[in-house]
């Protein structure tokens, strides 16, 4: 799978599975959130281990600034706190370090 492709999708999943954690644990939802949360954290597992590359770590390294872009979203749309510019520069410099390990010979 193109890591164009799974690394947005895990992303997504990750969050989920983290948010549901958190709301059941710092916002006082049901324990029923746990069971979508796991669901999410496998499935974000198992689109991570879909990036074709030699070395997982470099898969997870690369992955990590999508998924610090991918916070910054959450943090926005679902969340409703607006990005400042240093959450915006800080996001800028992770997904050009993604890039660049991806973009590596």
């Amino acid at each position: 799978m193109p890591a164009a492709l799974a690394y947005p999708l895990a992303a997504l999943a990750e969050i989920a599975g983290c948010f549901a954690i958190w709301s059941w644990w710092r916002l006082g939802a049901s324990a029923a959130w746990l069971v979508p949360g796991i669901v999410a954290l496998v499935v974000f597992g198992w689109l991570l281990a879909q990036v074709e590359t030699v070395a997982a770590g470099r898969a997870f390294a690369a992955y990590g600034g999508v998924y610090i872009a991918a916070s910054i979203l959450w943090m926005w749309l679902a969340e409703g706190h607006r990005p400042d510019r240093w959450d915006t520069l800080g996001t800028a410099v992770c997904l050009l370090g993604a890039a660049i390990i991806l973009a590596a010979p």
